[in-house]
C-alpha cells in the first residue's frame, strides 16, 4: 500500500458536494397523482410467474402497481417507451438524482438524449424501512440485475438461465424481437422490494432478505405510454443467493389503475429532453 502523505487526514476532511442538486427539477405533483389514484380503477392485471418476466402496456396518465400477492419476492423492472425502444429507463441518472434507493417522490428517468420522467412513485408500502443497521435499503438502482454471464463466470461454467437478464430477454422475444436484439434491449433495473447496500469496510454490494410481505406494494404513474417488463427474481426474497432453483419464489402481480378521464385535468406528458444536440460541433 502507498504510505499514507502527511496531509491525508485533511484530504479526507474535505466536505462532500452533492452532484445533482435537484432543486431545480420540476416537482410531480403528488397530491394530484394521489387524488387520481384514489378515483382509479384496476383494468388489467399481469401474473409474473417465479422465476420467469412478463410484459404490461400503459397509457400516459394511469397508474402501475406491483405487489407480492403470496410472499416476500423481489422484481427486475425494465421500461421503455412504448412507440420507441430506444429510448429506455436509466438507472444510472436515477441513482445520480435521487439516490441509490427510490421510494415515494422519485421518478425513474430515461436515457439521453431523451431524459424525461418515464413514471414517477407515488405509494409505497416499505417507505418505513429507511436505513438499516447495515445500510440496507430497499428499491435499490445499483444493482444491475442477476445474469447468466456472470454466473457462468462465478460457478465455473454452470449455465443456467432463469436470471432476471434472461428472463426479460424472453419477455422481449414474446413482444417479436429477435432474440439477439431482445438480450440488448434489456437494461439495468430497478430491483423492486430488493434490499442491498455497500459493506463499510470493502465497499461490496450486498444483497439481504427483502422486508417485503404479502401485501406489500410499490404504485407508479406512467409519465408517457409504456412497456414494462417485470422479472420475478431466482433468488426470490433475496436473502441468501440469486440464480437459483434452491430459493423460495412467490409471483409478482402488476395492476394497471386506470383514473376518470377528468381526473388529471390539465396534466401532460413530459417532454423529451430540450438540449439541441449540437454537443459543441460545427454545422
Amino acid at each position: 500500500m502507498t504510505p499514507a502523505p502527511a496531509d491525508a487526514d485533511a484530504r479526507r476532511a474535505v466536505a462532500p458536494v452533492i452532484c445533482y442538486p435537484t432543486d431545480a427539477l420540476p416537482a410531480p405533483d403528488l397530491a394530484r397523482y394521489d387524488r387520481a389514484l384514489e378515483r382509479a380503477r384496476v383494468t388489467a392485471q399481469i401474473v409474473v410467474a417465479p422465476r420467469e418476466a412478463a410484459t404490461f402496456r400503459l397509457r400516459a396518465g394511469t397508474f402501475f402497481r406491483i405487489s407480492c400477492p403470496e410472499g416476500s419476492q423481489v422484481g427486475d423492472l425494465n421500461l421503455f417507451d412504448a412507440d420507441n425502444p430506444d429510448e429506455r429507463f436509466f438507472s444510472g441518472k436515477t441513482r445520480a438524482l435521487h439516490g441509490t434507493h427510490v421510494s415515494t417522490g422519485a421518478r425513474l428517468w430515461s436515457c439521453l438524449p431523451y431524459l424525461r420522467p418515464m413514471a414517477t412513485i407515488v405509494r409505497d408500502t416499505l417507505d418505513w424501512y429507511g436505513t438499516d443497521p447495515h445500510g440496507g435499503r430497499v428499491h435499490d438502482v445499483i444493482g444491475t440485475r442477476c445474469d447468466p454471464h456472470t454466473h457462468y463466470l462465478l460457478s465455473h461454467g454452470g449455465q443456467y438461465h432463469h436470471c432476471c437478464h434472461s428472463n426479460l430477454t424472453r419477455a422481449l422475444v414474446g413482444e417479436g424481437h429477435p432474440p439477439a436484439i431482445a438480450e440488448r434491449m434489456v437494461h439495468d433495473v430497478l430491483n423492486v422490494f430488493m434490499c442491498t447496500g455497500f459493506t463499510a469496510d470493502t465497499g461490496q454490494y450486498f444483497m439481504k432478505a427483502s422486508p417485503a410481505r404479502r401485501g406489500d406494494a410499490l404504485t407508479l404513474f406512467a409519465e408517457i405510454d409504456l412497456l414494462g417488463v417485470l422479472s420475478a427474481c431466482p433468488g426470490g426474497d433475496c436473502g441468501a443467493e440469486h440464480s437459483s432453483d434452491a430459493a423460495q419464489c412467490h409471483p409478482l402481480l402488476v395492476e394497471v389503475l386506470t383514473p376518470p378521464a377528468d381526473a388529471l385535468e390539465g396534466w401532460s406528458p413530459p417532454a423529451p429532453n430540450g438540449y439541441d444536440g449540437s454537443h459543441g460541433l460545427p454545422g
